[in-house]
């Protein structure tokens, strides 16, 4: 057992406890796989991360930091929300970027962070997989969250790092009705997301009006799991329905609000085509811990 400095922070929120929160051990050295999922698991928060120096060759490539991403029974090859809470973590601990941007190395590779005034935000990894989804996976997901194929307007693979399949509802209403059955998606990761208002015009949605309303589901050690606020999947939303011509180029998303949070999920395609996560973070525990 070692003393390691220790925090948990709220991610994609201004206000404590309104977010997603994540649990960062800010020094993961010596820990084996198994002894960091079985502190994830203990902390029962939807994920954990472990920080550890970038390896030679991602530090001669700017790397600031390597990073293992761990949610209840399994690690992840990246994830949204830790990326910022751990940037958050890391920058108040002290650390200080080689270049413009902070250069996190995770499981994706390396992931670039930038300082947007008080929010922070990361450029989303490409794609692993998209594409339309299949006939028998929609007829699942359909059956799974209550509602009819007709319902679905839209669906793609949203696979960068955790599988997502992203489906788009008519509305946001519809979105925050849902009640899912947890048999029925098993073993699935299903990302909704419905429109508040007119949206898919460039320019029409005000930096911080709501344009979407997103849910997240995926299978945990207890069945199925809703994220309060998921950077992974409105990274993987964002390039999709941007890339379809189906949302402005910069909007707002809210997620969290069926969980009683107040997720915002700032989103901006940049001119050079990269597309900016962002959000607010903001730390409720410092100290250590023992592992």
């Amino acid at each position: 057992m070692k003393t390691r400095p220790f925090a948990q922070v709220d991610v994609f929120t201004a206000t404590p406890y309104r977010g997603n929160p994540l649990a960062v051990v800010l020094d993961g050295s010596d820990l084996s796989t198994e002894q960091m999922q079985h502190f994830t698991n203990w902390t029962n928060l939807s994920e954990c991360t472990f920080l550890l120096p970038p390896s030679d060759e991602a530090r001669q490539a700017g790397a600031d930091y390597r990073v293992r991403i761990f949610c209840p029974g399994r690690e992840l090859p990246f994830a949204g929300h830790p990326t910022l809470g751990t940037a958050h973590t890391w920058l108040a601990a002290g650390g200080r970027p080689q270049g413009e941007h902070v250069v996190q190395e995770c499981g994706v590779g390396l992931v670039k962070i930038r300082r947007d005034g008080a929010r922070l935000a990361f450029a989303a990894p490409p794609l692993r997989r998209s594409g339309p989804l299949d006939d028998a996976d929609l007829t699942l997901i359909a059956r799974g969250l209550g509602v009819t194929r007709d319902d679905i307007v839209a669906h793609s693979w949203c696979d960068n790092g955790p599988g997502w399949r992203g489906v788009m509802l008519r509305s946001a209403e519809q979105v925050l009705a849902i009640k899912p059955d947890a048999a029925v998606l098993a073993g699935l990761d299903v990302g909704v997301v419905g429109p508040r208002g007119k949206v898919g015009v460039v320019g029409a949605s005000h930096a911080e009006d709501i344009a979407f309303e997103v849910r997240a589901f995926f299978p945990g050690n207890n069945g199925l799991v809703e994220d309060p606020v998921t950077g992974s999947l409105n990274a993987a939303l964002a390039q999709w329905l941007i890339g379809a011509g189906m949302a402005p180029e910069r909007y707002v998303a809210a997620q969290g609000t069926a969980l009683q949070r107040a997720g915002r999920v700032h989103v901006e395609r940049a001119s050079d085509g990269t597309v900016w996560i962002g959000g607010e973070t903001v730390t409720c525990i410092q100290g250590t811990v023992q592992l």
